[in-house]
């Protein structure tokens, strides 16, 4: 608890530095208030720090983490409209305000697809069947470190890092059940490997869907940062494979068979992924309209599979047998029920963050915060920092801040940005999500001392994968 508070009084820190040096840039015209050194500034900013620090203490207060941004964004937008529309300016908080949500709901209305046809997969058993095909391989330890290591890289580009740590996680807990030194080390590849991954994909992770969605980088663009994530990866993968034992874990059984229709609803995932990509690219129109699109195509879909439940179903568990009775195609594909088993914490969660930093920025900080960081330290030393700051603060809110503030850079410093911001988290096991959602799946197996005492291996992927996108990706600055 010393190191969360440590953390903390530093993010406070930083953030308690902006009134004072906001004081020189007082002044604007038409609608706009500086209230950087007003008591609303300041207010906003308490408001901020105490609801993200219930954020950070969730693995000890067992509170959602919505609960306290949600609040927070009310009471920051509620104090700044009330301030504007006490000086007779009834529009300019309402037009700012409208534009973040705009912003909320592009990023949700994308999510809740994605974590849709992520559950439909889930239901329709593509998942377990994977797990299992892993528990019955016969594996040592020291494979199953790199396997699962491997498929977290490559899977979290298409099922974002949270889903693929989740997954890969319950395969470590099966396969290691007897080995806690196992489960420590093969978590912490996890959250390293998965992170990695989004990190050159646009669907892999929020902070590159948000700089996709903002039309800065192109969707092909991003797949430069795939020599660098594999080198965040590898460095500290190679390192920690070495402690991990080389010996077989006791044999697991069982079996599982695919729900009916499991590769299509796969097939009809990629091709929804291909019509957001397409509506951005060649129509010019939001990806997210893509994505509702290629929901159609699975509740369609899904109306086939219910409606053809009695007679093609039958078929289909006669020919499981006893696997169909107790996994099969027994309860009808309901789409609505995949949609609402989304994360709806999550998206409540984005939605409070995006509407605080928006009222930060909204008040002056994040002109202030950008003038220093990237007019005074340079884009570079600005971009590094970044992914810093997002292995305590989590990469979101510092990626929305960095979209807000807008700053003008290269397309190879903006690759840089969504390289440090998006394997930045790996560094802490609070800094991302895949971070937090294993700690408590793992039962106390995998905790924040322990992947603490690799964060100096995992620090150094980290400086190695910048030094490759100089290296490698030298033409985009």
């Amino acid at each position: 608890m010393a190191t969360f508070t440590g953390k903390l009084f530093l993010f406070v820190s930083v953030l308690m530095a902006l009134p004072g040096m906001a004081w020189a840039s007082a002044g604007g015209g038409g609608e706009h208030i500086d209230l950087t050194s007003h008591w609303v500034g300041y207010t906003a900013i308490a408001l901020f720090v105490f609801a993200y620090a219930f954020v950070m203490a969730e693995e000890y207060t067992h509170m959602r983490k919505s609960k306290p941004v949600l609040l927070a964004a009310g009471l920051i937008w509620g104090i700044i409209g009330w301030t504007y529309a006490s000086h007779g300016f009834t529009h300019a908080a309402e037009v700012a305000v409208r534009h973040n949500i705009l912003e909320y709901a592009e990023l949700f209305l994308f999510l809740l697809v994605a974590m849709t046809y992520i559950n439909a997969m889930e239901e329709r058993l593509v998942f377990e069947t994977l797990r299992v095909k892993l528990v019955s391989a016969g594996f040592s330890y020291r494979k199953i470190f790199w396997v699962t290591g491997v498929l977290s890289f490559f899977i979290s580009p298409v099922a974002d890092n949270l889903t693929t740590a989740l997954l890969m996680c319950a395969v470590v807990m099966a396969i290691g059940k007897d080995n806690p030194k196992f489960i420590g080390l093969a978590c912490i590849n996890i959250v390293v490997a998965a992170n990695a991954g989004g990190a050159f994909s646009p669907f892999g992770d929020i902070t590159t869907l948000m700089v996709w969605q903002k039309g800065i980088v192109s969707f092909g663009t991003f797949f430069n940062l795939f020599i660098p994530s594999v080198v965040n990866w590898i460095v500290p993968a190679v390192i920690m494979s070495f402690a991990v034992p080389n010996v077989n874990p006791t044999s697991s059984g069982g079996d599982v068979t695919l729900k009916r229709g499991a590769f299509v609803v796969v097939g009809l995932f990629l091709a929804t992924i291909c019509t957001a990509v397409s509506f951005h690219n060649f129509l010019h129109l939001p990806p997210m309209m893509g994505m509702m699109t290629g929901l159609a195509y699975l509740k369609i879909y899904g109306f086939y599979l219910k409606k053809t439940h009695k007679t093609k179903g039958e078929v289909y568990r006669r020919r499981q047998g006893e696997q169909g009775e107790e996994l099969g195609d027994i309860i009808a594909f309901d789409v609505f029920r995949n949609i609402a088993r989304a994360e709806w914490d999550t998206l409540m969660f984005f939605y409070g963050v995006i509407l605080c930093v928006g009222g930060l920025g909204f008040i002056g900080y994040l002109a202030v915060v950008s003038e220093m960081m990237y007019t005074g330290w340079g884009a570079t030393n600005a971009n590094i920092m970044v992914g810093l700051l997002s292995a305590i603060v989590d990469n979101i809110p510092v990626m929305f801040a960095v979209l807000t503030m807008l700053p003008e850079m290269s397309q190879g410093q903006w690759l840089l940005a969504t390289l440090t911001a998006g394997v930045g988290g790996s560094m802490l096991s609070i800094g991302s999500a895949a971070g937090v959602a294993l700690m408590g799946q793992s039962r106390g197996l995998y905790t924040f001392g322990g992947h603490l005492k690799w964060t100096p291996v995992i620090a150094l992927g980290y400086a190695a994968s910048i030094y490759t996108h100089f290296l490698v990706n030298g033409r985009f600055f």
